[in-house]
């Protein structure tokens, strides 16, 4: 300890000894450990004989700050406490450093933000932020972070502001999924899944005569009343949990304080010892000619007030071919134009699956082609557009007529204009993303982020609810836990449907060579398309599986018929560590389009050129095995 005024007072912290302690033990622990962190303005935990232990104690002596000690080499529980700051801290060295309850981090770290004016800074706030918590952005990750974090007594702020699109679209609080993302697009590819029921029906024995049609508006206006029942419901949650709701712009103007914009443009300043960042994506524009004139993205399409009529959809996003699918399912007539592949990141041989199934049912492609202008010709609802695009392969050119012209090329991170350079928080130049580490901390300690802003992770609103809901009771002690953003489940909802968990086949084979796998697949006919006449050989499951690892199933892929519901179930089966004989164990329920997935065939080795050839091959075999009464996996020949 040094000698130097002001000198460092030791603290203590009881626990159960040297030896592992139990589970109610290490509560308490923590809990003793919380308080000296909270209790104290500047606490270190360091080791007596460290000398960058020593040098961050001269530091604060030299400033004159008193500080408090704990030495874990003098305690006979070093090990543990050592143990136990690693999981709240994520920090397994010493000196382990907080000022004011804010985690500073180790020597470096330390003497980092004393160059750069924050320690002092962090250092004159004492405690008298107004609050515990600041959270900008009201999405799904922003509001699990500030509800879970008021539930364990903080005090908490959401600001959240959704500033309106090119064609004037603004929304509630919710964020994207509520709101012009998840919940809109589930509804409307619902409203097209009905259009297709319809006509099965009649092969079910339904017999009507009067013309049916569908109206845009009717749908529209239903939706947009059930996202307003949202709206207000998450506006309702926060009352109830004590959090304070503004709906203003936030933007950072100094270390730890927030200017808070409304939209008369009134400013006010909150305070905050912590904030996290949550402010999502925004669709990204072509920077072509007439873009921002005349087209629109998915801000806009949820609640068009008229029916798009024609549609070119620009993109090969999984929001791309959502939108086109449920499009061409109402009875539109749709195009997508495509600058490379479909579905980027996802199994390329099932995405191709995919478009060629939207192809077969209506939906035009135009491949390897770009917009480079949009011109308006017709005024209206929706009017006329002619759209110039040019090849990506050559010199030609093309020219189309639309009504609607719908921009789906991808989404950038709202995180540039929010004052991020004026406390130091570090972006990725080229995205916008936030890199974090694994407790979702930026390189500023007060600063964390969760959901789409974070660089390298899913973007998908369940991952945001669970990293925002773990942030909180990290930050506030309940919890150590971290999100685990490994073999995370979703599903593509284009008119048949694709479910995914893992690895893409293409990764897969990146990570761990080609030999090194064993990838099972089936084709299948659901029971419900036989009547009806649909398509036999189309739906479609495939299983990569680790030889290294016993099998160990590493991507489920399913295109069907409610793969989001058979995907759901998978994934709970992946992260218990499921393998292919647990699969081939597993009794299936008779007759669904979870059961082939249960029974997918192997790949012929080496496999033939094209996709048709090792399909039918695996699948003509399980159409040998199995009886008359269960789904037929028929082929097409």
């Amino acid at each position: 300890m040094p000698t130097s005024s002001p000198p460092g007072r030791r603290a203590r912290v009881l626990s159960p000894g040297t030896s592992r302690p139990s589970s109610e033990a290490r509560e308490e622990l923590r809990r003793r450990l919380l308080e000296l962190i909270e209790g104290n303005r500047v606490m270190i935990f360091s080791k007596s004989y460290c000398p960058h232990s020593a040098r961050v104690k001269e530091l604060f002596s030299s400033l004159g700050v008193d500080y408090n000690i704990l030495e874990l080499d003098q305690v006979d529980d070093g090990a543990n406490v050592q143990e136990m700051l690693s999981e709240i801290t994520n920090q397994k060295t010493v000196p382990n450093i907080f000022v004011n309850k804010v985690h500073m981090g180790g020597c470096d770290r330390t003497f980092q933000a004393h160059q750069s004016g924050l320690l002092q800074k962090i250092l004159q706030e004492e405690s008298a932020y107004e609050y515990d918590l600041i959270v900008i952005g009201g999405g799904s990750g922003g509001l699990s972070c500030a509800k879970e974090a008021a539930i364990l007594g903080r005090k908490v702020m959401v600001l959240d502001f959704v500033v309106p699109s090119p064609r004037g679209t603004s929304w509630g609080l919710g964020g994207t999924c509520v709101n012009v993302g998840c919940i809109p697009k589930k509804l409307m590819h619902q409203a097209a899944l009905l259009g297709q029921a319809l006509r099965d029906s009649r092969k079910f024995g339904w017999e009507y005569s009067q013309q049916v049609k569908h109206n845009w508006e009717t749908m529209t206006e239903a939706i947009q009343n059930h996202i307003g029942s949202l709206n207000w419901g998450y506006r309702l949650s926060l009352r109830e949990r004590g959090v304070t709701y503004v709906n203003s712009y936030g933007e950072f103007v100094e270390h730890h304080t927030v200017k808070a914009t409304n939209r008369k443009g009134q400013e006010t300043y909150y305070t905050s010892a912590n904030f996290v960042i949550a402010t999502g994506e925004r669709p990204r524009y072509l920077g072509i000619p007439g873009d921002k004139e005349f087209c629109i993205t998915s801000d806009d399409l949820f609640s068009l007030p008229y029916c798009p009529g024609k549609t070119l959809v620009v993109g090969a996003s999984y929001v791309a071919l959502e939108c086109a699918g449920f499009l061409a399912g109402l009875g539109l007539d749709v195009t997508v134009m495509v600058r490379s592949i479909l579905l980027r990141g996802f199994d390329q041989e099932v995405a191709e699956k995919v478009g060629s199934y939207m192809q077969q049912h209506g939906v035009k492609f135009l491949r390897k082609f770009v917009p480079v202008m949009v011109q308006q010709l017709e005024k209206g609802s929706p009017g006329k557009l002619k759209v110039t695009a040019k090849s990506t392969e050559g010199p030609e050119t093309i020219e189309g007529v639309y009504n609607t012209v719908l921009l789906a090329i991808g989404r950038d991170s709202c995180t540039r204009n929010i004052g991020l350079e004026k406390i130091g928080v570090r972006i990725n130049e080229k995205n916008g993303k936030i890199p974090v580490n694994d407790v979702e901390q930026t390189n500023v300690p007060y600063v964390y982020a969760v959901g789409d802003v974070l660089e390298g992770k899913p973007e998908l609103t369940p991952v945001a609810i669970q990293a925002g809901k773990l942030l909180a009771r990290r930050l506030h002690g309940a919890s150590s836990e971290k999100c685990d953003y490994f073999s995370i489940p979703t599903t593509v909802f284009t008119p048949l449907e694709y479910g995914c968990c893992g690895l893409s086949e293409e990764k897969a084979t990146e990570l761990y060579m080609k030999e090194n796998l064993e990838v099972y697949h089936t084709l299948f006919w659901p029971l419900e398309w036989t009547v009806a006449g649909r398509d036999n050989n189309t739906c479609y499951a495939k299983i990569i599986c680790n030889k290294l690892d016993q099998d160990r199933v590493i991507g489920f892929h399913v295109l069907g018929p409610n793969a989001g519901e058979i995907t759901q179930g998978f994934a709970a089966a992946m992260k218990c560590g499921l393998t292919k004989q647990l699969l081939d164990e597993t009794i299936g329920i008779h007759p669904t389009c979870g059961e082939p997935c249960l029974r997918a065939g192997p790949q012929p080795s080496p496999p033939r050129d094209g996709l048709e050839g090792p399909q039918e091959a695996s699948s003509a075999k399980q159409v040998q095995d199995q009886g008359p009464g269960e789904i037929c996996q028929k082929l097409s020949i």
